[in-house]
């Protein structure tokens, strides 16, 4: 078991979730902020997380974050400042990762990374890459479409709709933020068997007819065109899953890891009041 964990990007919504799993399992988690007195921050610090004030731009933080624990759940993203911006994140972390001497550095990319033609992917994977060419121990785990990107369309389900860009037979491999983060806790108790692997992650593959029904809506279609116009990014990503797709096999998946109780998609849609607005919360981007 590496024991503490230092999380990255704790204060949004996949580091948070993956924080609030390794607390729930009694890991001791370390939470990289760069505002220690902010909402969010605060938050961790009430679940039992140990904030330590750094950047992802300052590699002299992580490096000094990095030197106090055995092993960090790495997140970057191309959001707020672009890919260009996303590689330098990578670089500083394999930099401080290597200054450090850190013992194992467990790094969140995408699944299907390396094939999809998406700008946001194909960050992602030269950073594995960048990551794989050097001497720092590590795992890679590529999370597919989260069931809690559909959140931020709650207005249109109040409205009887299930608005996405996907064809209606069309399957949407995804997993459920808690499940990422409870198969991160596994990956973590199991060390020498993740060592310098990849773990593509998925708990179901509903088609989006399949979504809207087990949310008790209507499917409607969003035109590609209607998100390009809009984001570029989105757009590639939601062409490429409405063709090839992630392509994972989830009941490998299931087998591999029996500790992670799997969530279906109806199954997490059951538990969510959609008739109740989504309301800003400190844990969430």
């Amino acid at each position: 078991m590496a024991d503490p964990v230092l999380v990255l990007g704790a204060t949004g919504t996949q580091g948070g979730a993956i924080a609030r799993e390794l607390l729930a399992a009694q890991i001791t988690v370390h939470a990289l902020v760069r505002n220690p007195l902010s909402d969010r921050a605060q938050v961790l610090s009430a679940a039992g997380a140990s904030l330590v004030e750094g950047d992802l731009r300052d590699t002299a933080s992580m490096t000094r974050a990095f030197a106090d624990v055995e092993a960090v759940y790495a997140i970057t993203t191309p959001f707020e400042h672009g890919a260009d911006e996303e590689l330098k994140q990578g670089q500083n972390i394999a930099a401080a990762a290597h200054e450090a001497g850190l013992p194992w550095l467990i790094l969140a990319s995408v699944a299907a990374a390396d094939r999809a033609p998406v700008p946001h992917f194909r960050s992602k994977a030269r950073i594995e890459q960048q990551l794989m060419d050097t001497d720092i121990p590590w795992t890679v785990v590529a999370p597919s479409y989260f069931y809690e990107n559909i959140l931020g369309a709650r207005a249109a389900i109040r409205d009887g709709r299930l608005p996405i860009a996907l064809p209606s037979n069309k399957p949407l491999h995804q997993v459920a933020l808690a499940n990422l983060g409870a198969l991160v806790v596994a990956i973590l108790r199991r060390r020498e068997e993740h060592l310098g692997a990849r773990v593509e992650v998925a708990a179901d593959a509903p088609t989006p007819e399949a979504m809207a029904s087990a949310i008790g809506v209507r499917y409607e279609r969003i035109p590609l065109a209607e998100l390009r116009h809009g984001s570029e990014d989105l757009a590639a990503m939601y062409e490429f899953l409405a063709c090839e797709g992630y392509g994972i096999d989830t009941t490998a998946l299931r087998d591999r890891y029996p500790e992670v109780s799997w969530t279906s998609f109806a199954d997490w849609a059951g538990n969510i009041d959609w008739r109740q607005p989504l309301m800003p919360d400190p844990r969430r981007t």
